[in-house]
């Protein structure tokens, strides 16, 4: 499959609200301009999530405005235990007052109530989240603070894909993978740490208007390899993605792109090992599970049934000049999530 590269600047719509440039590319290059979608302020949804992991212990934040839903979560997980802990705000109608910044490179992120503070901060080229979420998950305060580097000459993960059923329908995120994280997050008598020598979080940045049901499959690891700081993207099912996928390999702050990949999934157990293939040889991985985040949420018009699961990745990666990367129970995450919103 060819896939095309954006290397030139422009807007990220024309004036019919439709896709300019469909692609992939290193760097959000598109401008997104909330001001020009022409669709129903209910079908934009645009989104921060953050996912720190260490070898032991994990934690993630989602910051989202859904339209007619905002939804602030954090979860946090023990590895060595196999259990995870999550909590959740939400509100109604937001529709874009919560001011998400229109790129991943300005501005911060803040939410605030009686029961929670979350904020996601860029600080002199790092990307600072500070939580107090109190009584949280129904016990004691949840507070800490995390500090993520990100190298800004590294390549990230961008794509612009269209919906074929609604020329006004696009997918725009980024993933920033590989970011080098340190700090604690403190709940009760638990301390999570996090050492930049073995903490790696990811960024998934995401604007757009969606269709009404959609399924897609998404995962993503960060970590070290021989030393060398090593992730990948990898997912499908969302969108049409007949100019680029979203499947990356990430090695050294450089960009590996991959073609077709595969989730295969036991149909009967989400907790028994899966397995990972491209139709192009360059990923082979088994996948050992730990922990499955399962969600299910139904009613009325609003369903939304995930299963995000955390485990460990083996196997070969190939790199764009043919060099192979050995993978031994490298952690990470992979999903699978239905949706109708």
């Amino acid at each position: 499959m060819k896939q095309h590269e954006i290397s030139t600047p422009t807007d990220l719509l024309d004036s019919r609200g439709e896709l300019i440039q469909k692609g992939w590319a290193r760097d959000l290059i598109l401008n997104y301009h909330r001001s020009q979608i022409k669709a129903s302020r209910f079908r934009i949804k645009e989104w921060d999530y953050y996912c720190i992991l260490s070898e032991s212990v994990g934690v993630s934040f989602t910051f989202s405005d859904l339209g007619y839903l905002g939804f602030i979560a954090a979860t946090l997980f023990d590895f060595g235990k196999g259990e995870e802990v999550s909590d959740a705000i939400t509100t109604l109608f937001p529709m874009g007052k919560f001011n998400l910044p229109p790129s991943s490179k300005q501005g911060d992120v803040v939410f605030c109530n009686k029961k929670l503070t979350l904020r996601y901060l860029l600080v002199d080229g790092n990307r600072i989240i500070e939580v107090h979420w109190k009584k949280f998950a129904g016990g004691v305060d949840l507070v800490g603070r995390i500090a993520l580097q990100q190298n800004e000459t590294d390549d990230t993960l961008v794509i612009a894909t269209p919906f074929s059923k609604n020329p006004r329908a696009f997918y725009y995120n980024q993933k920033i993978n590989c970011m080098p994280a340190s700090g604690e997050i403190q709940w009760g008598n638990r301390t999570l740490k996090f050492s930049d020598s073995d903490s790696f979080g990811v960024l998934d940045w995401g604007r757009g208007v969606w269709t009404y049901a959609n399924t897609w499959y998404w995962g993503s690891a960060s970590g070290l390899v021989g030393g060398h700081r090593f992730g990948f993207n990898i997912g499908y099912g969302f969108g049409d993605t007949s100019a680029a996928t979203e499947n990356m390999l990430f090695y050294n702050g450089r960009a590996h792109k991959l073609d077709q990949i595969e989730f295969h999934i036991p149909p009967d157990d989400f907790l028994k090992p899966w397995r990972f293939s491209s139709n192009d040889g360059r990923l082979e991985l088994d996948f050992v599970p730990i922990i499955d985040r399962h969600s299910n949420t139904d009613v009325l018009l609003i369903k939304s049934w995930q299963h995000q699961v955390f485990g460990r990745f083996s196997g070969v990666v190939i790199l764009d000049n043919g060099e192979k990367l050995q993978l031994q129970n490298f952690l990470g995450f992979a999903e699978k999530v239905i949706n109708r919103w």
